[in-house]
């Protein structure tokens, strides 16, 4: 049985071979890749919408690297210590990847039976994402509305994803926790000097969510150094500012030949009451 319920009807979706079905009928094709397609086309704000190809394979270029290893490897002991033995969990805007695939070789390698989950709105992110873990479940579907059933999964990661408060409330469990991943105030500082003649720091706050309890927020601070143009252009083309960017900024980050940045983020973790 799928972590998956049918978009159309809500009942559970079954994996066969090459598709997934619902008891009243709805089938949805596996791709070649092995994700499918949860997202009806009257639910589309565009024809591709999410990451394009170009972004998804800067960010997985750039996180295969390990240059974000230090926030894989505290995502996943949070992980560890609030999960039991079989664990149903969702990664909700999965992108590529990267944090599905080590959450899920995490649980295993301690000895755990989990069933992971990821859902992006991008395709181009899913065909890396369902290449990268076999054994994982991933599908095409918005945050703000999640194919799986009310109460159905025990912990939810949302990494620099949109927050979805309504739909994680939904399918968390009772007692369920969620990850909220977010940048810290100086957060690639070094780079944005680069772009932007008076660059600001990324807004730091405490926020509480009706229906979630604060258990605690996890700094993860480090440094990395990017020796290659090819990297220096990967982190660019994955983050926001890709988008932001005056032209001269991009011109002179595209002139350097190494980097050395800070990098720094908050984990946030709560409980669903």
């Amino acid at each position: 049985m799928s972590l998956f319920c049918c978009p159309l009807c809500a009942a559970p979706l079954e994996r066969e071979a090459g598709v997934c079905r619902c008891p009243k009928g709805h089938s949805f094709d596996l791709a070649r890749e092995g994700y499918v397609h949860l997202l009806p086309p009257n639910r589309k704000h565009s024809a591709l919408p999410g990451d394009d190809r170009d972004m998804v394979l800067a960010r997985r270029e750039f996180l295969s690297a390990g240059y974000y290893q230090s926030l894989l490897n505290t995502i996943c002991s949070q992980i560890l210590s609030l999960s039991g033995e079989a664990p149903a969990l969702l990664d909700a805007g999965c992108g590529e990847g990267y944090y599905t695939a080590g959450v899920f070789q995490a649980l295993r390698s301690a000895g755990r039976r989990p069933r992971v989950a990821g859902t992006d709105i991008s395709k181009f992110a899913l065909r890396t994402a369902a290449r990268r873990e076999r054994e994982a479940e991933f599908a095409v579907a918005s945050s703000y509305r999640l194919p799986l059933a009310e109460g159905s999964v025990d912990g939810l990661l949302n990494c620099f994803s949109p927050l979805a408060l309504e739909e994680f409330r939904r399918v968390l469990k009772p007692g369920g926790w969620f990850l909220y991943v977010v940048p810290g105030a100086e957060h690639l500082w070094e780079m944005k000097e680069v772009l932007y003649d008076r660059p600001y720091p990324n807004e730091e706050k405490e926020t509480p969510y009706e229906g979630f309890s604060y258990r605690e927020i996890v700094p993860v601070e480090g440094t990395v150094l990017l020796e290659r143009r090819e990297d220096i252009r990967n982190l660019f083309r994955m983050t926001p500012y890709f988008w932001r960017t005056p032209r001269a900024g991009a011109e002179r980050l595209a002139a350097l030949d190494r980097l050395s940045l800070r990098t720094s983020f908050r984990v946030h973790v709560f409980e669903k009451r």
